[in-house]
């Protein structure tokens, strides 16, 4: 498994449960680790063939502005959703920060993975 990877990148939205941060944009910050292969990008240098972190960039920047967040577990499951759902992605992991929220922390946030890692076997149901 290769890691196609977004590191800090940070974007503005409306988060938060107290009425003072409904009313404003707050910084997210997003750091994401996606599964891929890049062997046949490597062999033929085609944009094609890989996983365009630019264009899941501006995906998520374009949902994040434009939507509000009560949680950041919310905007984390989102995320990953979009994700998931229109890249060739079988497996992430999510950073969300939301820094400064807490008095004398430089960030706040969570980590989730959601996907099937390369190996994993698959859940069978019962």
């Amino acid at each position: 498994m290769d890691i196609v990877y977004i590191r800090e990148l940070q974007i503005q939205t409306v988060i938060g449960i107290y009425d003072w941060e409904r009313e404003i944009r707050q910084t997210v910050s997003l750091d994401l680790d996606m599964a891929t292969d890049i062997r046949a990008a490597a062999a033929s240098e085609d944009i094609n063939k890989t996983l365009d972190y630019k264009a899941v960039s501006k995906r998520l920047i374009s949902f994040i502005e434009e939507s509000e967040f009560l949680l950041i577990e919310t905007m984390a499951e989102k995320v990953a959703a979009i994700v998931l759902a229109e890249f060739p992605v079988p497996w992430l992991r999510l950073r969300v920060g939301k820094p400064g929220a807490v008095t004398g922390a430089r960030d706040v946030g969570v980590i989730i993975e959601r996907g099937l890692q390369p190996g994993q076997p698959t859940l069978q149901q019962s």
